[in-house]
């Protein structure tokens, strides 16, 4: 079996200005599937983002939105250069989003990260195979 798509679903406060960040970020919408409940960014052709209000967002859970400072859940993604890192780490947090650490470099990996408006974890990160080493 091989999954064809992934849609990773998000609470959030303001649909609008989470769109307007993530558009800023460099990333585009999928008008089809937003509304004024929800958001649909673009990751990649089969990876997806929905930030859905609070109140929508309850509608597929019985559980409780995580209250406070609280981490649920840290999303990686992987581009194709150091630099698309940085480009979009910085231009994350020149947006509103605030740094998450400091850029890591592994030679093999590199990566940088971010928390986004809504205090969603960002790890960003580009990974060359070629140089990856035997054991990991």
């Amino acid at each position: 079996m091989k999954i064809n798509q992934i849609y990773v679903n998000l609470p959030v406060k303001d649909v609008q200005k989470t769109k307007e960040f993530w558009m800023k970020v460099g990333f585009s919408i999928n008008d089809q599937m937003t509304d004024d409940r929800a958001v649909c960014v673009a990751m990649s052709d089969n990876m997806y983002v929905m930030f859905l209000t609070e109140e929508h967002f309850q509608t597929f859970s019985e559980r409780p939105l995580p209250k406070g400072d609280t981490t649920q859940v840290l999303v990686a993604i992987g581009l194709n250069s150091r630099e698309e890192v940085d480009q979009v780490v910085n231009t994350a947090v020149a947006n509103g989003a605030t740094q998450h650490e400091e850029p890591q470099d592994y030679g093999w990996m590199y990566h940088n990260s971010f928390w986004d408006i809504n205090g969603h974890g960002w790890n960003v990160m580009f990974t060359d195979v070629s140089q990856m080493p035997d054991q990991f």
